[in-house]
């Protein structure tokens, strides 16, 4: 009768061992501490496999390159542990250079800690970099398991050990007496959205929009609340991957202290970090955090935690109570946790804030200052003036030619002083990104290269206007051509740069509505230029005098022209007001990025 109850209870035990960490998905974690897969059978002795790197020493934030080579195997399992106390949890994180054949795993409290196969099909080596972290031991020694097939496996096949700089070689490595102790603390689960009522009042909050629901699918919400001498810390928003806030000396991105909520595999991991320039976070292997709560629902993720306002023992976290600009992120991770950039620009503030001083409930901007400004200035120049300057010149000089201002013919001086206008604008907004950058931008693809296209542009057609003949001498039919075509290309141009510029990161105007009102507006001039094309055709055809018979058919020239001035004024009143509806649509879009 105890046979049964034996043979259940061991084919229980086979089937939950071999679920979990001997199958081809390679997804190991239960071999994070030993590394060795649930197989059955001893590992094998002697190697066949091995690791090498492209160095030999590493300063914190290094990559260095890790290859495992050998003869076919099916599954493999690398890690970096300390190189004097190898029974010690993983060191630092990995980044892949194969989806196909390797995905990252979190071992214990560091994220991206090591690497596995993704499927038993067959390879002969991998490639992976190691990112060293910021609290890196003096020598790291690499590690890998390697599965030839399910019954034939090596266990910490040993690999190269690298140093840090001015550091003398590693003692051989001692073994622990005792497992290393977690500093992991207990995850809670988060029962509803947050709120703001709180806001300015006892908690400092941070909202985008401002002064929304955190509630809500579309608000990114990060509060702090002071607690004697500790901080309590929210934040939420839309997003499947992941939420970052980070303290900064500056708004840029270099030398801060992140907070990363990262969501893998429907389970949210917190997280601290540093970042280095614009590089992927280093995450730290000690978790200073507190409280630790999460939620993921309805395509919002939330998190909360509480940290010490002051953490001398952990390098890197800033003291809360200093004044720091503040960056809100978010965007994606794939499987393993492994986050990519935000796709859009982070939110920041437009100040130094205290998070432990008086209570604020503020908001912040996705772009800054002077691209706004660039953005703002182009609109204003490539949307009204150009556009409106354009329609008075090649429609309004018979309308205009018997007005004067300023001696010169009205269309004349309005086009000429349009245009200028246009220059000047053209002139300040192209210099602005350059001071806010610095420099070149690398990073914002084919529309810097555009920009500079319609500058030059721009500038070379006063200039040509400046050489213009007079109007009956031989040269001149080649002066119109060469203007009007020197125009054209700069107003195409000018709008493409425009399409391209508007989903920029540093912008980002709301989609898809950037571009359909875009869309909207070069409709709008395209279609006002041939109503007025067709209206001149018809005018022309309606004052040609046909003689049959020596009979007069058609209204006489002076009528007509009376007639079709009156229309045209009636249509530039309208195409003008229609542009001001865009340009006001564009600058308040930007306001609120």
């Amino acid at each position: 009768m105890e046979l049964p109850g034996i043979a259940v209870a061991v084919w229980m035990f086979v089937c939950l061992c071999t679920s979990v960490v001997g199958y081809p998905n390679g997804k190991v974690r239960e071999a994070c501490t030993n590394m060795i897969p649930c197989h059955g059978g001893s590992p094998q002795l002697s190697p066949e496999h091995s690791i090498t790197v492209n160095g030999t020493e590493f300063k914190p934030g290094d990559s260095i390159e890790v290859h495992l080579s050998g003869p076919d195997f099916e599954g493999f399992f690398i890690q970096a542990r300390d190189a004097e106390h190898l029974d010690s949890p993983a060191v630092g994180s990995f980044v892949l250079a194969d989806r196909r054949h390797s995905q990252l795993l979190t071992c214990g409290r560091t994220k991206n800690s090591a690497v596995s196969h993704t499927s038993k099909a067959k390879k002969k080596d991998i490639k992976v970099y190691w990112i060293a972290p910021g609290n890196a031991p003096k020598h790291v020694q690499f590690l890998s398991t390697v599965v030839k097939k399910y019954r034939i496996f090596w266990v910490k096949i040993p690999g190269p050990i690298v140093s840090q700089p001015d550091v003398l070689s590693p003692t051989p490595p001692l073994h622990a007496t005792s497992e290393a102790m977690s500093t992991s603390h207990p995850v809670s689960y988060i029962s509803k959205p947050f709120n703001a009522s709180g806001c300015g009042i006892t908690k400092f909050c941070i909202r985008n929009p401002t002064n929304c629901d955190p509630g809500s699918v579309s608000c990114f919400f990060l509060s702090f609340q002071q607690e004697e001498s500790s901080v309590f810390i929210e934040m939420s928003g839309p997003s499947e991957g992941y939420l970052a806030f980070a303290f900064s000396h500056d708004q840029w991105m270099g030398g801060d202290d992140a907070y990363l909520c990262v969501n893998e595999d429907h389970h949210v991991h917190v997280s601290t970090a540093h970042l280095k320039e614009r590089s992927h976070p280093l995450l730290d292997s000690e978790n200073a955090l507190e409280d630790v709560s999460w939620r993921l629902a309805d395509g919002v993720l939330q998190c909360s935690f509480r940290r010490s306002i002051h953490l001398p023992a952990y390098t890197g976290r800033f003291n809360l109570n200093s004044s720091y600009y503040i960056f809100l992120a978010d965007g994606e991770a794939s499987e393993g946790g492994l986050i990519h950039k935000h796709h859009h620009q982070p939110l920041v503030t437009d100040g130094l804030y205290n998070v432990t001083d008086l209570p604020r409930d503020i908001g912040g901007s996705r772009a800054p200052r002077l691209v706004k400004a660039h953005g703002a200035l182009m609109f204003v120049a490539w949307i009204t003036t150009v556009s409106i300057g354009v329609i008075v010149a090649r429609f309004f000089k018979p309308v205009w030619s018997h007005s004067f201002l300023l001696g010169k013919e009205l269309w004349f001086q309005v086009h000429r002083t349009l245009m200028l206008t246009t220059v000047m604008l053209t002139s300040i907004s192209f210099v602005l990104p350059f001071v806010y950058r610095g420099g070149w931008s690398h990073q914002a693809g084919f529309h810097p290269y555009l920009g500079c296209a319609v500058m030059a542009l721009t500038i070379f057609q006063p200039l040509m206007a400046g050489f213009r003949p007079s109007r009956h001498a031989p040269r001149r039919q080649l002066f119109n051509w060469f203007h009007w075509s020197t125009g054209t290309t700069a107003r195409i141009l000018a709008v493409v740069t425009m399409f391209l510029g508007m989903d920029l990161p540093a912008l980002d105007l709301p989609d898809p509505w950037d571009t359909y009102a875009m869309i909207g507006f070069v409709a709008w001039h395209v279609g006002t230029d041939v109503l007025l094309e067709i209206h001149s055709y018809c005018l022309i055809r309606k004052v040609e005098v046909i003689e049959d018979d020596r009979v007069q058919i058609l209204q006489s020239l002076t009528s007509a022209e009376a007639e079709g001035h009156l229309f045209k004024q009636m249509v530039l009143t309208i195409y003008i007001c229609g542009n001001i509806v865009f340009l006001v649509a564009f600058l308040i879009a930007i306001s609120q990025v």
